[in-house]
């Protein structure tokens, strides 16, 4: 048993990635660079703006500067690794390196989770309890909250890691995939892997669960205070500060449920690589457009920002 864990420890998987379409592969490359550099720029630019302009010091913009936090994290765990292998014949990744980009890319997941739940109660807070929002949430609070958030994540990576590792994995060791997910894992695997998914199922809801009970139940007060608002106009006020969060929650959770509460026996690889490239690469992108869009706060700091950099190039042509 020690030999037969010891091979499976130190062998290496193969990453099939999207070399059965070697067509395409100059067109991909060129649109995951796109994808994940626009990911960087537009989460950074966020963070950085809510860093410099003090209108937006205030527990929302706190929670979304660390959702683009996590957001870079969590698609940087596995782009990188995916745009390089575009270049590589052999498409290889060690035992540890696949546990380790398994670990980060869930754990960061976990933490998305719990800190879209966090955000729906900051909203709950905004709206139902208008005159407590200073007390409920107070600095204090958004920290421990966040604190909580990334252990959450944090254990999630670790509990699912220790699952799917401790498999046995003989014979070809070819993961069908562009990075290490769990679904393709488990069909790797020569043990049984019942004892896995009933872990798997058992954290999702767990932690997804219980962040989506959080944010049902937020919104379920937040719609019971909206309808007492009399005024239509105060009405779309009060929902339009929510249309943005709201909409990031459908799409990062239907993605993510859609994905890891099936069974390796309904599992299809061309659906998964889809669903994984949009939960994983393409809603990170668009987080930052979303919450931007219709949000007048950042609108009005990124005008502010614009008019000072026209003031200091004034002054320096002078």
């Amino acid at each position: 048993m020690a030999v037969r864990r010891n091979i499976s420890m130190t062998a290496n998987f193969i990453l099939v990635g999207f070399s059965e379409h070697p067509e395409l592969q100059g067109v991909l490359f060129m649109l995951f660079l796109g994808i994940y550099s626009m990911t960087l720029a537009w989460n950074l630019g966020l963070i950085v703006l809510i860093r410099m302009k003090s209108c937006l010091h205030s527990p929302m913009y706190f929670f979304l500067g660390n959702l683009s936090f996590v957001d870079i994290s969590y698609t940087s765990s596995i782009a990188p690794k995916m745009l390089c292998d575009f270049f590589k014949q052999q498409k290889t990744i060690s035992f540890v390196g696949c546990a380790a980009q398994f670990f980060f890319f869930i754990g960061m997941g976990g933490t998305e989770c719990c800190l879209l739940a966090a955000m729906a109660y900051d909203r709950y807070a905004a709206i139902s309890n208008p005159l407590l929002y200073t007390a409920l949430m107070s600095p204090t609070i958004c920290v421990r909250m966040v604190i909580t958030a990334y252990t959450g994540g944090f254990l999630t990576g670790l509990v699912q890691t220790s699952s799917v590792f401790q498999l046995h994995f003989c014979g070809p060791r070819v993961i069908d995939h562009f990075f290490c997910d769990l679904p393709p894992l488990l069909v790797l695997s020569c043990s049984s892997t019942f004892l896995s998914q009933v872990v798997n199922f058992l954290v999702v809801c767990a932690v997804g669960g219980t962040s989506a009970l959080v944010v049902l139940v937020s919104y379920g007060y937040i719609i019971a205070a909206v309808m007492k608002i009399h005024s239509t106009q105060g009405r779309m006020k009060a929902f339009n500060t929510c249309a943005s969060h709201l909409t990031t929650v459908i799409l990062f959770y239907g993605s993510g449920l859609f994905s890891y509460l099936h069974s390796s026996a309904s599992y299809s690889q061309d659906q998964d690589k889809v669903v994984s490239m949009f939960y994983g690469a393409v809603i990170p992108m668009l987080n930052p457009i979303i919450y931007s869009l219709r949000n007048k706060d950042i609108k009005d700091a990124l005008k502010k920002l614009k008019d000072r950099k026209k003031q200091i190039s004034s002054l320096c042509l002078i």
